[in-house]
């Protein structure tokens, strides 16, 4: 009878040691029919309509065997306005996974006209003209820049389209090669 009772208890410490960790992980936000329009660094659903969504390991393969191109629509800080012309301004730099094309401010919920030109001839390069070349699209973790992009490529026509959700911090974190990338010019 003992036996039963600690066996019973164990079971039951389990049990509730399962059910709290379940509780503590969040289910992944429902995707929405539209681009997201702000709050861009926040948790990002587990789908995206149309497209593969992918996790490190199927991207390093992709890379690895070019099987895509990479694009990151992270965006990227424009030197402030108005800066003294003796200041000293520093870009950040941008460690992307290696042969990526940047297309900056591509994934942001609505863009301008000049942005949307500048995302297609990036997507003309990227492809060769070709709307069923394989294309994978990132930025970092819980960025919903990419699935923006991502959604945007596929109203564009592209049939081959990727979302790599964990982007270069996932990439990073499973010590994959980095370069340091210049956005794509906009002329």
């Amino acid at each position: 009878m003992r036996r039963m009772t600690r066996s019973a208890l164990a079971s039951l410490g389990i049990a509730v040691v399962a059910t709290s960790a379940a509780a503590d992980m969040k289910a992944p936000p429902p995707e929405p029919e539209a681009y997201r329009m702000d709050a861009y660094r926040a948790p990002v659903p587990a789908t995206l309509k149309g497209a593969h969504v992918i996790d490190t390991a199927k991207a390093f393969a992709i890379w690895s065997a070019k099987e895509a191109v990479f694009i990151d629509a992270l965006p990227h800080a424009p030197k402030p306005e108005g800066l003294p012309k003796t200041a000293v301004w520093r870009e950040q730099p941008r460690f992307d996974i290696p042969g990526s094309l940047w297309l900056p401010d591509t994934g942001f919920g609505a863009i301008s006209e000049a942005t949307q030109r500048y995302f297609e001839r990036g997507l003309v390069k990227a492809s060769g003209g070709d709307r069923k070349k394989p294309l994978v699209f990132y930025c970092l973790e819980d960025c919903w820049m990419s699935w923006n992009a991502a959604k945007r490529a596929m109203t564009l026509g592209y049939a081959n389209v990727s979302w790599y959700p964990d982007g270069t911090d996932g990439w990073a974190a499973a010590q994959h090669p980095l370069e340091e990338r210049k956005p794509e010019p906009r002329d």
